[in-house]
């Protein structure tokens, strides 16, 4: 899957459904549901054709969110469906995306948090579960409001068991379960 049409369409219907079944659903992060039923999450599909491009939308992107009122665009989504399918080269741009922030003077005002189709924790296998809780449809970028989580986890009691849980969630619904759920690992 390198540089075909995009189906915009189907792109975001996956990502929501990810979103729905698996972050919300399976609750792993329990802060997603607020802003989602609040039509507070901004969902953005790349169709850059190169890495330049792909940063001038994430330098887009950052800006906008940071402007935005967060009543309106709490967090956004940046899902690139092309672009970066080796998990190494995604890993390896998150680490630029989270530059970004800094040369846009946006830190400790947004973060960057990274899903991949092949997502993979340093020092673990690839099909361990735990790598489950990062997977995405999508090469995708989370860019998220640092107020907003801090108020969040603030909120949420014993917010550092979230990781744990997560892990005790994906090790009971298993590898087949996770598949059951409609998700497949899509990019190479």
């Amino acid at each position: 899957m390198n540089q075909e049409t995009v189906n915009k369409e189907e792109v975001l219907a996956a990502t929501r459904a990810w979103l729905e079944k698996a972050v919300i659903g399976l609750n792993l992060c329990p802060f997603a549901k607020s802003v989602y039923v609040k039509n507070q999450v901004r969902f953005v599909v790349s169709e850059a054709t190169h890495l330049d491009g792909f940063l001038e939308e994430l330098d887009r992107e950052l800006d906008l969110l940071a402007a935005a009122n967060p009543e309106e665009i709490d967090t956004t989504l940046l899902i690139h469906p092309t672009l970066l399918p080796d998990f190494e080269d995604f890993n390896d741009f998150t680490i630029i995306a989270e530059s970004a922030v800094e040369e846009h003077e946006l830190e400790g005002v947004l973060q960057v948090a990274s899903f991949h189709p092949r997502f993979q924790f340093a020092d673990t296998e690839p099909d361990d579960i735990g790598n489950y809780t990062n997977r995405s449809p999508y090469p995708t970028l989370h860019l998220i409001r640092e107020a907003s989580l801090s108020r969040a986890v603030a909120a949420y009691p014993d917010a550092e068991a979230i990781y744990g849980r997560n892990i005790e969630t994906l090790k009971k619904l298993g590898i087949a379960g996770w598949r059951a759920l409609g998700f497949s690992e899509k990019a190479k």
